[in-house]
């Protein structure tokens, strides 16, 4: 049986011009990550990230962690595997504003106070049913279909070349809610509950085989347990 990780990245810049850029808590929850699992004695045979920035930027610093030490003693590596990640781009997010104009083609207010926040997910979890069942087709988007294949090939391609072993996937809340709706054969309306209750750098574990996954766990902080670390959990 091997075990696949699914990691939504690190925080990003929301609200930005350029969201697709960690921030530096982003950077410092992935960290945590990597320095819980080498304390744990985790290794991965392989890891595979989608190829947006932030994707990269949260393996590099998931890899930090793992080399990170608290004591005297030398350092240990990273896993190899992190040197040589598997670029998979259907591992990529889909594109919220493409999403939101296809729905609502006037001006939109920018995300910066709390009730702009809100209508943005209002109008995203509305977009993301829309494409879901083809009412909508998003510019420069590939249509539902297309997306949730990028996302299961991926799955398929671990399934087949890593067989019981363990794996990383470094991606981002869309396209990890869409693994975990498949394998649950959940609905599309569950699947867009899934994808917007993600937190950044959380974490959710699937058990595989050869014929199929399985859900062990969904969104969990391990990392971030700790009292004093409360405020680094964000969900944007």
């Amino acid at each position: 049986m091997g075990t696949l990780h699914l990691v939504r990245h690190g925080q990003a810049s929301f609200g930005a011009a350029d969201y697709d850029q960690l921030s530096a808590l982003g950077v410092r929850q992935c960290e945590a990550l990597g320095r819980h699992w080498r304390e744990q004695g985790q290794t991965f045979e392989a890891v595979y990230i989608g190829s947006l920035r932030r994707h990269r930027q949260s393996m590099q610093a998931i890899a930090r962690g793992f080399s990170a030490s608290g004591s005297d003693s030398e350092p240990e590596p990273a896993p190899a595997a992190f040197a040589n990640p598997v670029v998979w781009p259907g591992l990529n997010e889909y594109d919220p504003e493409a999403l939101v104009r296809a729905i609502h083609p006037g001006p939109l207010t920018p995300s910066r106070d709390p009730e702009a926040i809100k209508q943005h997910f209002r109008l995203l979890r509305e977009a993301l049913l829309a494409w879901m069942d083809g009412s909508s087709q998003p510019e420069g988007m590939p249509a539902h279909a297309g997306f949730m294949h990028g996302v299961c090939s991926a799955l398929d391609d671990i399934r087949a070349r890593h067989l019981g072993r363990p794996v990383l996937v470094v991606s981002s809340g869309g396209p990890i809610a869409h693994a975990v709706g498949h394998v649950l054969q959940a609905p599309n309306p569950s699947i867009v509950e899934l994808n917007l209750r993600l937190r950044n750098s959380a974490v959710s574990e699937l058990a595989f085989n050869a014929k199929r996954h399985s859900l062990v766990t969904f969104n969990t902080l391990p990392h971030l347990q700790d009292a004093a670390l409360r405020d680094w959990v964000t969900h944007a």
